[in-house]
């Protein structure tokens, strides 16, 4: 797993230049940003079982027909399934935080998600909607907890539903 400052200096090694101005700029950016990241990580793995509750309960209230007879999530395997999921991208998203970079979410999460999903008949749209309704969540916690711009919560979460919505299910 890389983080902002291994991925940042890697580029230039490979490149073979000593960093220069945009690079400072972005160092200076991803360590300022350190302890709004960290009290991010710390209110999710704090919060999560009520996070991931309620946003599964949000979810299935908007798209019902997943708990009903033949929906996804019916069952309680199958409920129970979506909510060890649920989790997983949450969890997931507090690593790309504190690292400050989604390379992680691309390494543990997404590679073979798709295609493991097609091939199990889970629909993406509400997956995807899962992981936005915990980012809307994360955010007011985050919020609450004293960070005033919450947008770099936004990125690990974007970044999970931007991939999994590039396939057409």
């Amino acid at each position: 797993m890389r983080d902002a400052v291994t991925k940042l200096i890697r580029n230039y090694d490979v490149t073979g230049r000593y960093l220069d101005r945009d690079a400072m700029d972005k160092l200076k950016t991803y360590f300022e940003s350190g302890t709004a990241r960290i009290t991010a990580a710390a209110v999710i793995n704090a919060n999560s079982p009520v996070i991931v509750k309620k946003a599964g309960s949000q979810l299935f209230e908007e798209v019902p027909e997943l708990i009903r007879p033949g929906g996804n999530a019916y069952t309680t395997r199958r409920y129970s399934a979506c909510l060890r999921d649920m989790d997983y991208y949450l969890r997931y998203a507090s690593y790309a935080l504190v690292a400050g970079d989604t390379n992680v979410l691309d390494e543990r999460v997404l590679q073979g998600l798709r295609e493991t999903y097609n091939s199990l008949g889970v629909p993406i749209g509400p997956t995807v909607r899962g992981i936005q309704i915990m980012k809307e969540m994360v955010k007011e916690l985050v919020f609450e907890a004293g960070v005033s711009d919450t947008s770099f919560v936004d990125e690990p979460f974007d970044h999970m539903t931007r991939e999994l919505s590039e396939v057409s299910v």
